[in-house]
């Protein structure tokens, strides 16, 4: 599903075109580019969804939100990881997760 820019101003309630025309030029938001037309993603929609409630309901000042937004992106990149890696762990025979058990278990013991 291509979604355009008039598209994306007309799905998420309370966007100002120039809203989403100065997040693009700060890089909060990464369209692609067809040309002189910007296409988005599912994932770029969320995203602006995200800056209006950041913006609008929670009144996150404009010099805050490019802090709040690295470290939700963080934030999600660690949970992708964490998948990952628990993706991972379960490929392991089960005495390899055994024994890695009991190894963080007394790491954690340790601290």
């Amino acid at each position: 599903m291509t979604i355009t820019f008039d598209d994306l101003c007309g799905m998420v309630g309370g966007l100002e075109p120039r809203e989403l025309e100065h997040w693009i030029a700060e890089r909060w938001v990464l369209p692609e580019s067809q040309g002189d037309v910007y296409v988005f993603r599912e994932i770029d929609v969320a995203r602006v969804r995200l800056i209006v409630e950041l913006r609008h309901d929670l009144a996150v000042g404009e010099e805050a939100l490019p802090v709040v937004l690295r470290l939700m992106d963080q934030l999600y990149a660690t949970r992708r990881r964490m998948r990952d890696l628990v993706e991972a762990l379960d490929a392991l025979p089960e005495e390899g997760r055994r024994k890695l058990h009991a190894r963080l278990v007394k790491d954690s013991d340790q601290d």
